[in-house]
């Protein structure tokens, strides 16, 4: 069969390499790809959002099953956009519909989602700019730190954890009324702080039945002991440690399978992956968020230890009868390392020489913001290349992936050299 995947990344690269391995696989595209998704499928420069000439490129090169990467197209309404369409309905979209992908397109609907079928999470109040006097009391009333949220999407730089209550009011105050993240920031949503340790589940459904992947850990700041700006992630371990059977029938039990029945409950068709981010607080689960797609870059080490055929679980998804899967898990660990752009998260420069992937050895090479220019592969993102190792634990996974990283080169490269230093 033929099959797209829409993205660009290093989650799209990862997905790719999987589907690459089925035997039922006869063509694979990917929409717009990246450098890495070039070596193993048909690149074609058609952005996510452009539902037309996805609709052309479907139907030119005989797609069977749609793959889709990131949020931005599911919040816009991709699968509607298929669905609404006499020659695309019958092709099926992993990926929820629109009104079910607001689970992250809008934190407001998020949490109204969690409150309705009593998922824990932290407690919260939503405001605009019509009541910024009242957020203002609101914040009054919490203990620090404070956790400001931009209610729309905002590339996963929209929350703010502040100690300072004259800092939380005044970026109540940018982010409502001076627009810091756009639209994004036209509703706040204000949250009291958990303390625990953070941890990402993925969850694969067909709308009533449910599977659980492997679940990840990611590090989202740029500095070494979580210091700095947040990024889209910089690595990522799986399986986490410290969750362990106990804890993950809680996840289960708690949120996972009240999420699934939730949204058939709320009639929000969901055929795809939900990714829970989650807090250990104590010895108790709490959802922090949801997000509609797989992560970046827990789908790096998530998906890498899949031993089942990635195909066949799409088409069990679409088809509704994931519950006759059986998946296959590779019980050692994975990690991925993130190689960035100097000056990323903020401004950098693109178009850099990448050398040396092809001296890596017992890792896999996932491109993520990567391009080829005149035959050689440059930088074309903030985050350019993640290398995934396996290992007994993830020490000795970690220990490879950095052995690795050190035979990679481009001007300007970092790299975190501390994954893993808070699960000692």
């Amino acid at each position: 069969m033929n099959i797209l995947v829409l993205g660009s990344g290093g989650r799209e690269h990862a997905i790719s390499l999987k589907i690459s391995q089925s035997p039922k696989i006869s063509k694979l595209f990917v929409a717009p790809g990246n450098a890495g998704t070039a070596q193993i499928a048909t690149n074609v420069e058609v952005g996510v959002n452009d539902f037309e000439a996805i609709k052309k490129l479907v139907l030119k090169e005989k797609i069977d099953l749609v793959v889709v990467g990131p949020e931005d197209p599911l919040v816009n309404g991709v699968h509607d956009f298929f669905l609404n369409d006499d020659e695309l309905k019958s092709i099926p979209v992993i990926g929820p519909e629109k009104a079910a992908a607001e689970l992250e397109g809008s934190k407001e609907f998020a949490k109204e989602f969690m409150m309705r079928h009593n998922i824990p999470t932290a407690a919260y109040q939503s405001f605009t700019s019509e009541t910024l006097e009242e957020g203002y009391a609101f914040l009054e009333t919490l203990n620090p730190p404070y956790v400001l949220k931009a209610d729309g999407l905002a590339a996963g730089k929209g929350v703010l954890i502040l100690q300072d209550i004259q800092e939380a009011k005044d970026e109540l105050k940018s982010m409502l009324v001076d627009s810091k993240f756009g639209n994004a920031s036209a509703t706040v949503v204000i949250e009291e702080f958990l303390d625990g340790i953070e941890l990402s589940c993925f969850v694969l459904t067909d709308g009533t039945n449910y599977k659980i992947l492997p679940t990840a850990k990611d590090y989202k700041r740029i500095g070494e002991g979580d210091t700095g700006l947040n990024t889209g992630g910089m690595g990522a371990i799986s399986p986490v440690p410290f969750a362990d059977t106990v804890f993950m029938d809680k996840i289960e039990r708690q949120i996972v399978k009240p999420t699934v029945d939730g949204l058939k409950k709320d009639s929000l068709p969901y055929v795809g992956f939900i990714f829970i981010g989650l807090i250990k607080v104590g010895e108790e689960p709490k959802v922090i968020e949801y997000n509609v797609r797989m992560g970046d870059p827990e789908t790096e080490v998530v998906i890498p230890r899949l031993k089942s055929d990635l195909v066949e679980i799409l088409l069990a998804m679409a088809n509704g009868t994931l519950d006759q899967v059986d998946l296959q898990i590779d019980e050692r660990a994975a990690t991925t390392v993130m190689a960035v752009s100097g000056g990323y998260p903020e401004a950098y420069e693109k178009g850099k020489k990448i050398t040396g992937t092809e001296n890596i050895e017992d890792s896999i090479v996932f491109h993520a913001g990567t391009k080829l220019s005149d035959g050689k592969v440059v930088t074309n993102g903030g985050r350019v290349i993640a290398i995934t190792s396996f290992g007994k634990d993830f020490k000795e996974a970690l220990k490879t992936s950095y052995q690795n990283m050190e035979k990679l080169h481009f001007d300007g490269m970092y790299y975190r050299k501390d994954l893993g230093f808070d699960l000692d």
